[in-house]
């Protein structure tokens, strides 16, 4: 399978490291003109920089805006008023007591994970609709159906925008848009090796061994045993983004490794 995105136009949001990063590049790799999003110029500047040296024909751009206010997404649309494919990867999460969690990080969490989301793709959707092609993606996760005890309201996040997801697809039937949620499990992300790391020191072992204890003691029922890569989860996105995933919509598209308990 060869999959062609060379007539495309992709956004997608919190690109300048982990899974976005990965999607980003994939979707270059593939031939997409795409809009990498992050909250500096600088590390926007160094994502395009970072593919453009693996890839010096991509094609690339960057805005540099916060995508967690209403703002930010509308300037991000009068910099991009159109696209062909929209990723919504951009996502926060921290671990915090649930009895600490109080209301202005239960908003943040809110803004930033679903209502940025929500504004671009009620934006960008439209557009495809009229143009009678498009791809809408939400980067999910397992702890959309696994709710993590220690990230109550990151949970809650995903589970958010897989119902919309859901929804949205049901919305464009019969239009050759398709809306789909990547659902990644434990993944080797920027933000996720971080926080290995930290525990690692405080535990006094090295970064693998701590990965496999967080996979062995947080995800037991991981059929992979370990952590995905962000070029694992790209992999399905780019997919879900080509022609070929045209009969591919209103999904739950797993790359978690087993951890869910379940076939459906």
């Amino acid at each position: 399978m060869r999959i062609d995105l060379s007539d495309k136009r992709a956004i997608v949001t919190g690109s300048t490291a982990g899974i976005g990063f990965s999607i980003a590049k994939g979707l270059a790799e593939a031939g997409a003109e795409v809009t990498i999003t992050g909250r500096t110029q600088q590390r926007v500047g160094q994502a395009i920089d970072m593919i453009k040296h693996a890839d010096p024909d991509a094609k690339l751009s960057g805005v540099a805006v916060d995508l967690g206010t209403a703002e930010g997404c509308q300037t991000l649309i009068a910099a991009r008023p159109e696209t062909d494919i929209l990723i919504n990867n951009l996502g926060i999460f921290e671990p915090q007591d649930f009895f600490d969690i109080d209301d202005a990080t239960w908003e943040q969490f809110f803004q930033v994970n679903v209502m940025s989301a929500v504004r671009l793709s009620r934006h960008y959707a439209q557009g495809m609709k009229m143009r009678g092609w498009g791809r809408v993606q939400f980067l999910s996760s397992e702890s959309a159906l696994n709710i993590p005890a220690e990230m109550v309201h990151y949970g809650m996040t995903k589970s958010a925008v897989q119902s919309i997801s859901r929804g949205l697809a049901k919305v464009l039937a019969g239009t050759n848009v398709t809306v789909n949620a990547i659902m990644p499990g434990p993944t080797r992300s920027e933000g996720v090796l971080d926080m290995i790391t930290k525990a690692a020191e405080k535990a006094g072992i090295s970064q693998e061994e701590m990965e496999a204890r967080f996979v062995r003691e947080n995800r037991p029922s991981s059929i992979i045993g370990r952590l995905a890569t962000p070029e694992e989860v790209a992999s399905m996105s780019v997919y879900a983004a080509s022609p070929q995933a045209s009969a591919t919509t209103g999904a739950a598209l797993r790359v978690e490794g087993g951890v869910v308990d379940t076939m459906a």
